[in-house]
């Protein structure tokens, strides 16, 4: 069934049934995406693996690149990207410049709060990058040391979590990703944190980087795809989106070509 039925079906529905629901649907993001014939898709073009756009060719390839094609696909519209950042995640989805975030968005209680998630879809445990030329960490268990500098990046989920995690090294919040790295490289910091999808970038494509692994599950997150809080009908049909794309095996074959079948959520 196309979106523009669906939606009039809706309508007639509710309006028989449930009067009031009938101003719901019609204030739906269903509405204005029926309307408009195109979903709006915030990504951080910077995520490699997962939403990432090539700097010397422009195109845009990832794992919630492909699902986000996948969804204007199912809704019958086109898709239309927009920038965003972990930083300004809250901000874009809340004041509507997109109908809903699709670069694997850590599930935290501070979002939570802000914003609406489906069910997950990818889930990732923490890893550290430090320089093959780093002599102070051999291990995960020389990371929270005296001494040791812990760099993240501003506004993402590592943020919170290693400010809780550590006891003894120093915590360095960094505006963003690349200054993050910068100070690792530099030897200014010795690891910066990131998650499974991020490290993959710089195990294929910096010669100095090197991976540091936790022993056992340190602390997993579950990503899911973020919208405004409200919109029930918008909701349910991303949870069925969801859904279809674990059963149909949609969701699998693009994780296996972008080498995150070990993080997909089930």
């Amino acid at each position: 069934m196309s979106l523009q039925r669906l939606l009039a079906a809706l309508v007639f529905v509710s309006t028989i049934a449930h009067p009031a629901l009938a101003q719901n649907v019609t204030d739906s993001h269903l509405q204005r995406i029926a309307a408009a014939k195109a979903v709006r898709v915030c990504i951080w073009p910077d995520y490699y693996s997962i939403t990432y756009r090539n700097p010397r060719t422009q195109q845009l390839t990832g794992v919630d690149i492909d699902m986000a094609n996948e969804l204007g696909k199912d809704l019958g519209v086109g898709v239309q990207f927009v920038d965003s950042s972990f930083a300004k995640l809250i901000e874009d989805v809340t004041q509507d410049h997109c109908d809903v975030a699709m670069f694997a968005i850590g599930v935290t209680p501070l979002r939570a709060e802000k914003l609406r998630f489906t069910k997950p879809h990818l889930a990732s445990d923490i890893f550290a990058i430090t320089t093959k030329s780093n002599r102070r960490i051999k291990g995960w268990d020389d990371i929270d040391k005296s001494g040791t500098v812990v760099a993240v990046a501003k506004g993402t989920l590592h943020e919170p979590v290693m400010k809780s995690k550590l006891k003894a090294a120093q915590l360095l919040v960094l505006d963003t990703p690349f200054a993050r790295e910068q100070e690792v490289q530099s030897g200014r910091a010795d690891v910066f944190i990131t998650d499974y999808p991020y490290s993959q970038r710089f195990l294929a494509n910096a010669e100095w980087a090197r991976l540091v692994s936790p022993p056992g599950e340190y602390h997993v997150t579950p990503y899911a795809y973020a919208i405004k809080p409200g919109d029930d009908i918008w909701h349910a049909r991303l949870e069925r989106f969801v859904a279809d794309i674990k059963r149909d095996g949609r969701l699998l074959a693009s994780a296996k070509q972008h080498g995150l079948s070990l993080i997909v959520a089930h």
